[in-house]
């Protein structure tokens, strides 16, 4: 009787002393999570270092894409099949807009993504300028954007008049051959006081304002143009309020603008940036930002919304803009913000967004998946970055806090998700890897270079069940469904059919991680 007592005391203690044990292990980790394992901020890195192959190859690649896509006259022509077209945009108002470049698989040119493509890409060279520059690519990069910017500059030939549209898209959509064969008319859609499209003139002032910073030390007098065009269209675009797709209803079906309160605080936070003129950082921290920024609120960006990209942007003020912007309380509620639109791309944060794929995958919508994980993996790693080069140790999301390695690793995994670390083991990226999509949705691709077909029996190449002929090199494809099939089809436009957008995304991507080094603290 007495044994058994004994034997039950010592067995009660022994639970006791287990669960205790437990407890104070799960309170160790809680506390160690939530103190981010230190609250000492990582060295920060210095000039370029080693080069990452596999980044650096996929962005060989996605660079190129933009010489698939070019309209106009070429020069030093890298890609084999592809020729001078459209040497007539513009002719009818006198105007040379024969170059820019083609939207995605088709011959339309959309000047609201064609912009949003100019400032992500603008965007990417001042961030990564250096380490593009590791791997040889901050040229071809620059000569794509002047590419784009040189259409836009014709493209805005009075003060309060933009065009934003070559080529008729019903017209444009019922033919299926190369741009080299193209002879249709192809009309001119405009905005002006009478018709609005702030949307539309604030993303291009974006674009300029940006590209203005690109080349201000190796063109200072391009750099001037693309700068007097950016402030000329921003105040067209602020007087004269109204959306684009109001205007030209038209473009609902294609590029439907959802409103123009993100695109003037994006334009006027890179005015801001190329200028230094306060009155700009007032315009997004006073009311407008109030009443357009949708601070605590997280989105998506996207061609179509450019809150995060602002949200972030302007973050850059409070990491390294000195006191004077540390106490502004607009700029704050950017970064607040920028910081909750962190939180939900961290797979382990309180606050993740359940939008990803069983993999991982940020997944948003079945069109054109991959622009949102690219994009929000471009705005992790800058974000990431701006921590690192600030000393800033970690970022707390609803008490649980993480480092800038947590946000990089989030942004590798959506580039190796891209580049073949997914069920179908496939590489989304055209002409990467042993397995990438051989029946890309575009034209030029599709067709063999001896062929002229006209506008309607080009579709013979569409529903051909050969592969594409032509690698449209370096083309990010729209990606996978939710369950993470892909189905490798040239009719199947809502996966196969890449853009430029995507690729200026991708193209940031790819330079944040082709090496390490530390963040431009300014871009003038």
């Amino acid at each position: 009787m007495g044994e058994k007592s004994r034997s039950r005391g010592c067995c009660g203690w022994f639970l006791v002393l287990v669960i205790l044990a437990i407890i104070g292990c799960a309170v160790f980790f809680t506390i160690r999570k939530r103190s981010g394992h230190s609250k000492e901020a990582a060295p920060v890195p210095g000039p370029p270092g080693a080069i990452d192959t596999k980044y650096s190859n996929a962005l060989k690649l996605a660079v190129q894409f933009f010489d698939v896509q070019k309209s106009g006259k070429l020069v030093d022509d890298k890609i084999t099949w592809r020729g001078d077209s459209a040497l007539e945009d513009g002719s009818e108002a006198n105007l040379d807009l024969s170059k820019g470049m083609y939207d995605a698989g088709d011959h339309m040119k959309f000047g609201f993504p064609m912009a949003f493509t100019a400032t992500v890409l603008s965007w990417a060279i001042l961030e990564y300028g250096d380490q593009m520059d590791a791997v040889n690519q901050l040229e071809p990069a620059k000569d794509s954007l002047k590419w784009i910017t040189d259409y836009l500059i014709n493209a805005h030939p009075s003060n309060n008049v933009l065009y934003v549209q070559v080529g008729d898209p019903e017209k444009d959509h019922k033919c299926w051959y190369r741009p080299e064969d193209m002879t249709e008319k192809r009309p001119l859609a405009q905005v002006n006081t009478s018709s609005p499209g702030s949307d539309v003139a604030a993303e291009t002032a974006a674009a300029m304002a940006s590209a203005s910073l690109v080349f201000k030390t190796s063109d200072s007098t391009y750099s001037s143009t693309l700068l007097k065009h950016a402030q000329q269209l921003f105040t067209f675009a602020d007087k004269y309020r109204g959306s684009y797709s109001v205007s030209l209803p038209q473009a609902q079906t294609y590029y439907n603008s959802t409103g123009y309160g993100d695109e003037l605080l994006w334009a006027a936070s890179w005015l801001y940036h190329a200028t230094r003129d306060q009155t700009y950082l007032q315009y997004v921290s006073g009311q407008n930002g109030k009443t357009y920024a949708k601070w605590g609120s997280p989105t998506w960006f996207s061609w179509d919304n450019k809150l995060a990209g602002t949200q972030v942007l302007l973050s850059r003020l409070t990491f390294f803009g000195g006191k004077d912007n540390a106490d502004n309380s607009g700029l704050q509620m950017y970064r607040k913000t920028a910081e909750a639109v962190m939180c939900g791309l961290l797979p382990d944060s309180p606050t993740a967004t359940t939008s990803r794929t069983e993999s991982g995958l940020i997944w948003v919508s079945e069109w054109n998946c991959l622009q949102h994980p690219v994009a929000s993996a471009f705005l992790a790693a800058l974000y990431s970055d701006y921590m690192l080069t600030s000393k800033t140790a970690t970022l707390s999301c609803s008490g649980d806090l993480f480092k800038p390695s947590d946000l990089r690793k989030f942004a590798e995994s959506q580039a190796d998700y891209v580049l073949g670390n997914n069920p179908m083991k496939t590489s989304y990226i055209v002409g990467y890897g042993e397995k990438y999509p051989q029946y890309v949705h575009h034209r030029g691709a599709s067709i063999p270079s001896g062929a002229t077909p006209g506008c309607s029996d080009g579709f013979k190449w569409l529903t051909s069940t050969e592969p594409n002929p032509h690698v449209a090199v370096g083309a990010l494809v729209g990606g996978p469904f939710l369950n993470e099939t892909y189905i490798d089809s040239r009719n199947n436009s809502m996966q196969g059919e890449p853009s430029t957008y995507n690729s200026a995304l991708i193209v940031g991507l790819l330079s944040s991680l082709v090496t390490t080094s530390s963040a431009v603290q300014s871009f003038t």
